[in-house]
């Protein structure tokens, strides 16, 4: 009995080791393996539409062997914010390299009416592709009111107010990249009430795992008592398949907090065998001291995270091909593209010249950044 009891001590502490071990591996190899690994950036844009706005952008190698880009865009006949929350529609591209150009393709997520929870907007696109179907996540909105001409269109306006309250994040299914996509009547995440997510949910960055479940973080907002909303914050999401249903993990709290810490948003997550992985946008630069610039975090089980002792992941400040470093309006919507074996390749990010702020820009696109 003495011998068994010590056995199974042994046998105990030898795993609580491994554990240990394995934390300490974790936190040790994630200082930092995307800012100091980031190459020169292409002058030339990876998507860019004459006459339109273009932001965020989500890519995948298809069965053609091309690569495949869904992207935000929508017309320069609005002011750029808050023109995405009410007239964005996510399109399709298409390049035979993975850093492009991407050549426009069709409208994958168009308008649809009113009468839908995402009639007036699809934006923040993320492709996945599983078990040979094409899965696009999304945020989408809606208003009742006739289209907004650019001065009537505000931060202030009934068309602002409604359509940032009416943000949801969706789901549609194609069997190819060129569609034609199924959207779901409904949105896979919606708000509830008393949490860090009642007044929106938005910017969804999902992965598909070994077992066909998803993890999927996201961009919530909450009522507050005086009518308004409060700061970003992200939650984390998981559903036993792609379709749903969906369960918020973290109900509670933000996965950081944002009293201390700052807003946080424009997640993107990835897994590898050391465990998941979040880089994302540092809203005030709280984290970073860069405010815009990004933030990398990590975890053992997707729902309790720690920021990088090394948190930068990215910068405002760009090195460009030709050896000119230069400031950038805007960076957001950070996307990592992987190769077949796990290996990151490149780095995709919504941007904009000017000195800064969205209403002072006069172009925008989506960069790509060769990753080392």
């Amino acid at each position: 009995m003495k011998i068994y009891l010590l056995l199974l001590i042994l046998v105990s502490n030898t795993v609580y080791a491994q554990k240990i071990n394995n934390l300490i591996e974790l936190k040790q190899n994630s200082t930092n393996e995307l800012f100091h690994h980031l190459e020169r950036a292409i002058r030339t844009p990876a998507f860019q539409s004459e006459g339109y706005w273009v932001w965020g952008s989500s890519v995948t190698k298809g069965g053609d062997g091309k690569y495949h880009m869904f992207v935000s865009r929508f017309p320069k006949t609005l002011r750029f914010h808050p023109g995405w929350m009410v007239a964005s529609e996510i399109v399709h591209a298409v390049s035979d390299t993975p850093q492009g150009p991407y050549n426009f393709s069709d409208v994958a997520l168009p308008a649809r009416g009113a009468q839908y929870w995402d009639g007036r907007s699809t934006h923040n696109p993320r492709i996945l592709k599983h078990n040979h179907k094409y899965y696009l996540i999304y945020m989408g909105s809606t208003h009742p009111f006739a289209e907004p001409t650019y001065d009537e269109l505000t931060l202030s306006s009934p068309w602002c107010t409604v359509a940032r309250s009416s943000k949801r994040i969706g789901l549609a299914i194609a069997d190819s990249p060129y569609g034609p996509w199924k959207r779901l009547d409904e949105p896979i995440l919606k708000t509830k009430a008393n949490t860090f997510y009642s007044y929106l949910t938005s910017n969804p960055s999902p992965i598909i795992q070994e077992d066909g479940s998803v993890i999927m973080i996201f961009k919530g907002r909450a009522h507050t008592q005086n009518g308004k909303h409060s700061q970003m914050a992200l939650g984390i999401a998981y559903a036993p398949s792609i379709e749903g249903p969906y369960t918020v993990l973290n109900n509670d709290q933000p996965i950081f907090q944002i009293d201390g810490q700052g807003e946080a948003e424009d997640p993107f997550l990835w897994k590898d065998k050391r465990g998941y992985h979040v880089i994302f946008k540092d809203q005030v630069g709280k984290y970073t001291g860069e405010r815009g610039g990004g933030v990398m975090a990590y975890s053992e089980d997707g729902i309790h995270w720690t920021v990088n002792k090394d948190p930068k992941s990215y910068s405002l400040t760009v090195e460009w091909e030709d050896g000119k470093v230069e400031k950038q309006g805007q960076l957001e919507r950070s996307f990592l593209l992987f190769d077949e074996n796990g290996k990151m390749t490149h780095a995709f990010f919504a941007t904009m010249d000017g000195p800064g702020g969205f209403e002072n820009a006069s172009n925008s696109w989506n960069m790509v950044i060769p990753i080392k």
